[in-house]
């Protein structure tokens, strides 16, 4: 396994569009019991700091992850697409016990001490690769674990950390549109009991940050990219989500890499057009960090 580190070199790719006619397995996943349909949701994790203390966001998640058990059935597995976790191929996490990485630089030592010791799930990582028959999802054993993208949402959202996680990699160099169809093939893991999360950001540009803005001052490029989306998530076209390279110059401010953005694409392909979205964060961090958040079904 290798990862990818130098995203300015790749930032050009994903541009063409394959066909979405990938094909699945369910048959294999029904070693997995059937279960009533799990929501899939998108997170803006925005900065590692929202793991710590009381703030908004993480009141928001703990909200969410509160629904467990009550709105929605406690989830079997948490399989989590984060930004931070970029290879070439697909690669899912396959250790019984995945290490908490902190994948950052510049904060303070509480930050450095969080640990997430939720339980991997080496058996069921086995039977998702199984089921995927294109493209070949490959096992990590020992390299990889939670990084900030997973661990720093879902530690409010379920502080015990009795749920297994998975991970699953992006590989950058590939189109949008394999992104967006290898959710679709995730979706159904929807009913058996398996919570899908993409956690990225919506608009993500760390060039352009202003730490002192409030969470209600944003630029007009990261307000149009931000609309543009959420324009196409109320109409239920999720599918048109994979275009966002066509918004052109606005695209490439609100992602000069779009790492941050991908993850959407994975939750948007494993809903349904004909779930209605429930929105929540919808503000900015930093003037340049969406924090919109969705959770389907």
């Amino acid at each position: 396994m290798k990862r990818r580190t130098c995203l300015s070199a790749l930032a050009g790719l994903g541009a063409s569009v394959p066909s979405l006619s990938w094909s699945a397995t369910p048959s294999v996943w029904s070693t997995m019991p059937v279960t009533p349909r799990m929501p899939v949701l998108f997170v803006g994790h925005g900065s590692p700091m929202n793991a710590l203390g009381d703030n908004a966001y993480s009141r928001a998640w703990a909200q969410l992850g509160a629904e467990f058990g009550r709105r929605y059935p406690k989830p079997n597995l948490i399989l989590c697409v984060s930004a931070h976790w970029l290879t070439d191929g697909f690669w899912l996490t396959a250790m019984s016990r995945p290490r908490t990485i902190h994948d950052f630089g510049g904060f303070p030592q509480a930050l450095f001490d969080q640990q997430y010791p939720a339980p991997g799930a080496p058996a069921l990582a086995k039977v998702l690769r199984d089921g995927i028959l294109k493209p070949e999802l490959q096992l990590d054993p020992d390299r990889w674990g939670f990084d900030h993208g997973t661990w720093s949402v879902l530690k409010p959202m379920f502080p015990r950390a009795d749920i297994p996680v998975i991970q699953l990699s992006m590989d950058y160099s590939r189109p949008a549109a394999e992104h967006f169809a290898l959710g679709r093939q995730l979706g159904a893991l929807r009913e058996r009991g398996v919570l899908i999360v993409g956690s990225g950001n919506v608009v993500h540009n760390l060039r352009a940050t202003r730490r002192d803005a409030p969470a209600n001052q944003a630029y007009d490029w990261a307000r149009e990219f931000d609309a543009w989306v959420q324009g196409h998530l109320q109409r239920g076209e999720l599918d048109a989500l994979v275009d966002f390279q066509g918004q052109g110059e606005l695209a490439r401010l609100a992602h000069p890499t779009h790492e941050h953005y991908l993850p959407l694409l994975y939750a948007a392909g494993a809903a349904k057009r004909s779930e209605m979205p429930r929105v929540f964060n919808a503000d900015f961090q930093s003037a340049s960090i969406s924090m919109r958040s969705v959770v389907w079904g």
